[in-house]
């Protein structure tokens, strides 16, 4: 693993600081959010299905930011649009901090959605088409532990400074994220494949739109396999900090301490199933994450001390991020270079868009059977870790697939 991360250049090393630095904020800005859904609700006088309806919002606006961000990263380069995307996001969650009301919250939670749906397809493309071949597996377990990073770096602020500064001051701690567009402009050269191909890159919408067209069975079935690895995701992490909450009734300190652990088997879980794609295939370790996470739903949802719950959830996030980290790379390497900044991102947004109504659903079907989350949690796993696997088996793989023209 270490010999991976020498072995890059200068130019390959930041373009990689800078993808997985805005995936990580963009995960602690996402789930600061949902730490907050039961401050939100007491001061806006409401219950904490209705505040949820703000992930509903943020994941149903994902796709149109993926679409939009992806068309203008293919036409002016990965860079100058990460860094515009970065700037977006971070401004919505300053004035996140000052919502006059829960619905002026809940808009700017679909502009953030927007925003976020762009950086994740921008900045997979700029760190894949410039990192080596050999390792690219690696890169991308690493790349995509941003996201269970993120939720680590949201759970520490909130437990240890949430009872200080309230929720407004969590999002203005968020606003925070802002200051990475200074290293990417600074610090960060432009993907060299979209350069070798600036050219072609200077395509029209309806030239983008066409080739997009000419990829349907490949867009199809990423759709449903984004589908499934988003209720894979966020069926086992939005809503578990108000479950430690609301059935077990943790304190803040106790809920933000098993979601820290949770996120370090994320995290752990991306970089060890990262460097087994370099040995296997990256369906094989996709499956080996789900049987993990399957297997671990019991002692999640249902063990019977704080102590259970952190063993438990650290197993879950070991499965589910294990698995997750393959997505950065197989998706890139399935995808053709024309509409490499558009599809992976789509199809992956694509799949929150079908998967906006969980939050909401799953908090109303455990309110409406005496706030039983573990039950209504452990359903929603099980569906997702069979779906993961199912769908990732029908599906081809292109392993190593050379992005660029050249290598460095």
């Amino acid at each position: 693993m270490f010999e991976l991360c020498k072995q890059l250049t200068r130019r390959q090393r930041n373009a990689f600081i800078a993808a997985l630095a805005g995936w990580t904020l963009d995960g602690f800005d996402f789930f600061l959010f949902v730490f907050c859904l039961k401050a939100i609700s007491g001061e806006f006088h409401t219950d904490v299905a209705t505040v949820a309806e703000g992930i509903l919002l943020t994941l149903a606006f994902r796709p149109l930011g993926a679409l939009f961000f992806g068309w203008l990263a293919e036409k002016y380069g990965r860079r100058p649009i990460l860094m515009i995307d970065v700037a977006a996001f971070a401004l919505v969650e300053l004035a996140t901090a000052f919502a006059p009301s829960l619905l002026a919250l809940l808009i700017l939670r679909a502009i953030f959605g927007f925003a976020m749906g762009g950086e994740w397809g921008v900045g997979a493309a700029l760190a894949m088409e410039t990192v080596p071949v050999k390792g690219r597996g690696f890169f991308s377990g690493v790349l995509q532990v941003g996201y269970p990073l993120g939720y680590l770096i949201a759970a520490l602020v909130f437990g240890y400074a949430f009872v200080h500064i309230g929720w407004r001051g969590m999002f203005i701690v968020g606003a925070l994220s802002g200051l990475l567009v200074f290293f990417i402009r600074y610090g960060v050269e432009e993907s060299p494949a979209w350069e070798e191909g600036t050219h072609k890159k200077r395509a029209t919408v309806r030239e983008l739109l066409g080739a997009a067209r000419g990829q349907i069975p490949l867009l199809v079935f990423l759709f449903v396999l984004m589908a499934f690895f988003n209720l894979f995701s966020h069926g086992s992490q939005d809503l578990y900090p108000t479950f430690l909450q609301v059935q077990h009734h943790f304190s803040a300190e106790a809920t933000g301490n098993i979601t820290v652990v949770m996120n370090i088997g994320g995290i752990l879980g991306g970089i060890l199933f990262g460097w087994l794609s370099e040995h296997w295939s990256r369906k094989r370790v996709i499956v080996l994450g789900c049987v993990i996470a399957f297997l671990a739903i019991p002692l999640w949802a249902y063990a019977p001390s704080a102590l259970l719950f952190g063993v438990g959830a650290f197993i879950m996030q070991l499965g589910v991020q294990g698995a997750w980290g393959m997505v950065p790379a197989h998706l890139n390497e399935l995808s053709p270079p024309a509409v490499r900044a558009i599809l992976p991102g789509l199809a992956y947004q694509f799949g929150n868009l079908v998967m906006a109504g969980l939050g909401p659903l799953q908090a109303g079907a455990a309110e409406s059977h005496g706030d039983n989350y573990a039950l209504v949690l452990s359903v929603t796993l099980a569906i997702a870790a069979v779906g993961v696997a199912v769908v990732t088996l029908l599906g081809r793989e292109a392993r190593s697939s050379e992005l660029r023209v050249t290598v460095e």
